[in-house]
């Protein structure tokens, strides 16, 4: 009777002696083991994958500054090639009333065409594409009917600077891929057989459903 009753009053004390235990120490058990989880998954992703994951903050600083315009009024006077002058007046004249973001979201849309298989593999040879033929020019400045001239200098040698930068690789991405765009004032049957990917200023963006390396 008596040692039951020992055995009785010592198993009294090892639960009163867990509930005694500080929450904190449950806590941190759990947070171990939940570090030791998400270090073992990480460990199945490679390394070349991680850094595609992770932008480091500095970099993301330094991609944002870009859109601004001290950055654009730091940068000397934009010059450069025959495909660098079809850029900017295609800017000019598709963008040069958008935001900086937004005239940068429209060069990135004339770059990645450039890099796609499906159009031209230059600038020019994107922005003049189907000019000329009823119905398929691609920028609808080309075939207007309008002469092309630069009345606004000062709008011209920002976007000017833009295209510098996005021929340069110095501009961030935006449009997540996109190879088309419109403004808010229109709705273009086309827009519904794409994905669209952002809205920048009076912008809508879109890619193909199916991305692609080639877009």
């Amino acid at each position: 009777m008596r040692s039951g009753w020992k055995r009785t009053f010592a198993a009294s004390l090892t639960v009163i002696g867990l509930c005694a235990m500080p929450v904190a120490s449950f806590a941190n058990a759990g947070a171990e083991n939940l570090a030791k989880v998400e270090q073992r998954g990480l460990g199945k992703v490679g390394s070349n994958r991680l850094s595609t994951l992770v932008v480091p903050t500095t970099q993301a600083s330094e991609a944002s500054a870009v859109l601004t315009h001290a950055w654009l009024d730091s940068q000397p006077a934009a010059k450069g090639s025959e495909q660098f002058r079809c850029l900017a007046e295609a800017l000019y004249f598709e963008a040069r009333g958008e935001t900086i973001k937004g005239q940068f979201a429209v060069a990135e849309v004339i770059r990645n065409r450039v890099s796609s298989k499906r159009f031209p593999g230059s600038y020019c040879g994107v922005i003049n594409q189907g000019t000329g033929k009823k119905y398929q020019c691609q920028f609808s400045y080309t075939c207007d009917g309008n002469a092309e001239v630069i009345a606004e200098p000062a709008a011209y040698a920002r976007v000017a600077k833009v295209a510098r930068a996005v021929i340069d690789g110095k501009a961030p991405d935006l449009t997540d891929g996109a190879t088309f765009y419109h403004t808010t004032a229109v709705r273009p049957s086309w827009a519904r057989k794409f994905v669209n990917t952002t809205r920048i200023g009076v912008h809508l963006f879109y890619r193909r459903s199916v991305q692609t390396a080639s877009n």
